[in-house]
Formats: C-alpha cells, structure tokens, sequence
C-alpha cells in the first residue's frame, strides 16, 4: 500500500492537476472546455492531466455524445491536499502545528 500511496502522492505533486481536482470540488460536473477555459490551458494538456487522475481514480467521468463531464471522484483527496497547504501555511510563518 505505501507504493501506491506514494504513485497517488506523485500525481498530487503537479500544480496543474492540484488545479483541476479544486476546481472540480466546487462544481458538480463540468465538461473538458469548461476546464479548459479555467484553467487557461490548452485542451490537448488538460486532457492528458484528466487522464491521469481517471488511471489513479480521483475522477470519474461520462461521454455525451462527443462531450466528456468530470467529477471529483474522492473528496476525501483534496481534504488530504488541504491538510498539506495548512501544514505549509504554519511553515512559512513559523507558527507550532495544531496538536490534534
């Protein structure tokens, strides 16, 4: 399990992907262009980045005639990559972690 987990945590560690699993949080589902047009990125780049998060299944996604919706598959991974930017925020101001 800790292969995995670290083949999941590498596919976390690009921005563009971080981008589209937060968008995709706060919006139910939304097809390829709607991403595209966020994001500002070529369609060809967020397709390869939907790929990706499809293969480690933190998308889901439906075709619609020549259309393809995304939806955020496992809310529980950008909880887990909030709990890492509040880590990073206590860094870089120096201030002790919460002690749970």
């Amino acid at each position: 399990m800790i292969i995995e987990a670290a083949k999941i945590y590498k596919v976390l560690g690009n921005t563009t992907r971080l981008d589209i699993l937060y968008f995709l949080r706060h919006h139910k589902e939304v097809n390829v262009s709607t991403i595209v047009n966020h994001l500002s990125i070529a369609q060809p780049i967020v397709s390869k980045h939907l790929k990706i998060l499809r293969q480690f299944q933190l998308v889901t996604y439906r075709r619609e005639g020549t259309n393809y919706y995304y939806a955020l598959n496992d809310p529980h991974v950008v909880e887990m990559v909030d709990d890492m930017l509040n880590h990073v925020k206590h860094e870089i101001k120096g201030e002790p972690h919460p002690q749970k």
